[in-house]
């Protein structure tokens, strides 16, 4: 992991975000203390619109509004 000043990385940052893109972790300093990190971010799962649906309808099942109604609640909040 390569550690570079916030001067550094300022003036340089096109060429840090290319070796980020091919893997590698910046550490950026101020004044010697680590205040910030570049990496590539996290992969994040892709959920298809069908398996939200039955999750919510999951959800629902096990989970009620124990006589509210979704209106009042929207109401409640606006004021």
């Amino acid at each position: 992991m390569t550690t570079v000043g916030a001067y550094e990385a300022k003036t340089h940052l096109p060429k840090l975000l290319k070796r980020v893109a091919k893997g590698e972790k910046i550490i950026i300093t101020k004044h010697g203390i680590p205040v910030a990190v570049l990496q590539q971010p996290e992969l994040t799962k892709k959920i298809l619109p069908q398996d939200v649906i039955t999750n919510l309808r999951e959800f629902r099942k096990n989970h009620s509004l124990n006589g509210l109604s979704l209106k009042e609640m929207i109401e409640e909040g606006r004021r």
